[in-house]
């Protein structure tokens, strides 16, 4: 476990490029769409897959500290409709998160049927795969649902699998494992996609003053 400076009140200095400091998260910025996404997830009478078309929007942000800790981090958002139609299919918000000095990646995620998540794993800074976890009651990088969720679909751990691939192109594989009401065994939501860049990444704003 890296370990952090005695000094838990002295920041560390940053540089205000983040572009140039993400670590394995540098690919993944940008504006991206994914037109042959997958989904797997609980229906009433087993389980049911739909393909999606997704945009996913990473932009980043300046340096962020506690104390001696320094991140530098993408904000997203991914939209998600299904092909043809224009009713959102899944929305999501939050920070994919780069700390150097403990080869740690974050990523939060917050949607918008009342559910928060913090996954993470460990990244070098050149690395093109990486898995992240959480764990619902983990004290660290937990998962929190609203009470029908809890109640019903419980979600008892999130994994997400990052790839950069040579083309230039990232993909992720997710796999959210739920307790569902009236089932017997956990069940797998699984979700995949690959994205490809539309338009380039904005630079932070402490970088551009």
């Amino acid at each position: 476990m890296f370990e952090y400076s005695s000094d838990i009140y002295t920041e560390p200095s940053a540089d205000t490029d983040t572009l140039n400091n993400l670590g394995p998260l540098q690919p993944m910025a940008g504006i991206w769409e994914g037109l042959n996404g997958e989904d797997v997830h609980p229906f009433v009478d087993g389980d049911k897959t739909d393909t999606f078309v997704e945009r996913y929007e990473l932009q980043p942000i300046d340096p962020q500290t506690n104390g001696p800790q320094l991140f530098y981090g993408l904000r997203y958002h991914t939209h998600i409709v299904k092909p043809g139609e224009v009713e959102t299919f899944h929305d999501q918000v939050g920070y994919w998160l780069f700390e150097p000095g403990a080869n740690t990646v974050i990523h939060t995620l917050t949607i918008p049927r009342g559910m928060i998540t913090m996954a993470s794993g460990i990244a070098k800074p050149d690395s093109t795969s990486f898995n992240l976890t959480a764990i619902q009651g983990a004290e660290t990088y937990g998962i929190c649902s609203n009470r029908f969720l809890q109640d019903v679909f419980r979600t008892v751990e999130f994994h997400i699998t990052v790839t950069i691939n040579p083309n230039g192109t990232w993909s992720y594989e997710e796999d959210t494992v739920i307790k569902v009401r009236g089932r017997n065994e956990p069940v797998h939501h699984t979700d995949r996609n690959t994205l490809t860049k539309i338009a380039e990444p904005t630079p932070n704003p402490l970088c551009t003053k």
